[in-house]
Order: C-alpha cells, then sequence, then structure tokens
C-alpha cells in the first residue's frame, strides 16, 4: 500500500469511529509504530485529525469539503501519474483551461515540455507554477477569492468564461457517477465548472478511482458533455460503461 493510500485509509477509519489508537492502526494496516505516528502528525498539519496521546480523534467540526493544502496530502503519486497520462492528450500550441485543484495543479507542473500554450485558469497555485516554468500566456480569471481553496470565483469569472473558446479543459471532479454526471460540493464552485465546460472544443475528467461512483452535492457537467476521463486505474469491466456513454477513456493502468 502507498503512503498516500494508506493515509486515506487512517483518515477515513478515524471520521468512521471517531478515534484510533497507534496500535489500531498499526494492527490495521501493517506498519510500525513509527510509520503510524509520522503519518497522523503529517494529517493533522494539514488539519484533518487531532492527534492524541497515544492517537488521533476526529475533528469536533467536519468540512463540507477538504481545502487545497489538506487534498496535496492524499493520493500523491496517483495525480502525478495521472497528470503525465493527460500531458499526452496536450499538444504544442494548444488554448488551453484548467480548472482549480491537486491534480490539474500536478499537470501544470508538467506543461514546460510544450511550446506555445495559451492556459486560462482560475487556481493561483497553478498561476504562480506556469510563470514560474516559463509558459508566456496565462490569463487569471478575476473575481473573488474563495478562503482556503486557491481559486476566484464569481461574476467576473464566469462572464470572461462566457466570452472565450479554448481548445481543452482539464477538469478536476468531487465524484463521478453514470447518472449524475461530474459533480463538486460548492455551488459557485460549479457554476464556474460549468461556464469552463461551456467554453471548451473538448473536455476532459481527471480524477483518482477514489471519486468513482461518488455523488457530490453539485453537478457541474453531464455525461454528454464530458469527451474524456483520464484517471489512475479502472476495471475492464467498467470500460463498457463509459463506452455505452460515449466516454473515452485514458487509464495510468487498467486492472
Amino acid at each position: 500500500m502507498f503512503a498516500e493510500e494508506r493515509k486515506q485509509k487512517i483518515l477515513e477509519y478515524v471520521r468512521e469511529y471517531k478515534k484510533a489508537t497507534v496500535q489500531q492502526l498499526c494492527d490495521a494496516y501493517d506498519v510500525s509504530s513509527a510509520t503510524i505516528r509520522n503519518d497522523l502528525r503529517e494529517l493533522e498539519g494539514s488539519g484533518l485529525l487531532l492527534r492524541t496521546h497515544g492517537g488521533a480523534i476526529v475533528k469536533s467540526k467536519a468540512k463540507f469539503e477538504l481545502g487545497t493544502n489538506e487534498k496535496k496530502v492524499l493520493y500523491k503519486a496517483e495525480k502525478a501519474e495521472i497528470a503525465e497520462r493527460a500531458l499526452a492528450l496536450i499538444e504544442d500550441g494548444d488554448t488551453i483551461i484548467l480548472d482549480t485543484g491537486t491534480t490539474t495543479l500536478e499537470l501544470a507542473r508538467k506543461l514546460g515540455r510544450r511550446k506555445n500554450l495559451t492556459i486560462v485558469t482560475n487556481d493561483l497555485d497553478t498561476a504562480l507554477v506556469l510563470d514560474e516554468i516559463g509558459i508566456e500566456r496565462v490569463i487569471m480569471l478575476g473575481g473573488i477569492l474563495r478562503s482556503g481553496f486557491h481559486c476566484t470565483l464569481g461574476n467576473r469569472a464566469k462572464d470572461f468564461l462566457e466570452e472565450i473558446q479554448v481548445d481543452k479543459a482539464f477538469m478536476g471532479v468531487n465524484g463521478f457517477t453514470f447518472e449524475k454526471g461530474a459533480s463538486t460540493p460548492d455551488l459557485q464552485h460549479a457554476e464556474i465548472k460549468e461556464a469552463m465546460v461551456a467554453a471548451a472544443a473538448k473536455v476532459y475528467l481527471m480524477f483518482d478511482r477514489s471519486k468513482l461512483g461518488r455523488k457530490a452535492f453539485a453537478r457541474f457537467a453531464r455525461l454528454e458533455e464530458i469527451d474524456c476521463v483520464v484517471i489512475d486505474e479502472i476495471a475492464r469491466d467498467e470500460l463498457s460503461s463509459f463506452d455505452a456513454a460515449g466516454i473515452e477513456v485514458c487509464p495510468v493502468k487498467i486492472l
């Protein structure tokens, strides 16, 4: 089990049972107490739980959605693999929308390997990374800064998106189902995502397998609006469902 996967499992365990001892977690995931303590230290540092003497407890106020710094801790290896797979779908000279999120941020880090790109984003971290790697045409959407998420929302961002057309949009998701499509917990964020989808000739969703089958509060893309899903791994019997929906799948691995 990868470290990121183990930390996600630890977080789920603590949230389900409200507390856990170091020994319980050692037994559950077959690792040393030093490893568990290090995992708990990182999770607490990201605001996901509270450490206690000999274990951890759930935070008293659960968040509706994890913030950017919290998400960066989870599934790091998977996000890097998804980003590498998505990079293969980008050509020199493309105009691209990069949605806010830690998976799309990983893709941004790799875009120095392409030439003459024009990038539109509402993510502060993404814009800074693109500037650092020398992408010359970066358009940062204006609007209201969403606290804790390092991105802009609101009418100014939405109005600008309604006036442009790009080749490709790479979108993060909090949930994807064949009944609902792609979804996110926040209504304002969903509105910006909808505008991004409408502005793109092709729409690519980027997410790890944990999002498959989940439903978040607000839908931002129906199945017919999605061209391709870039995912870390997928079972062969799941490919037929995407095929029936007319959605291409670009997996890192087929199980």
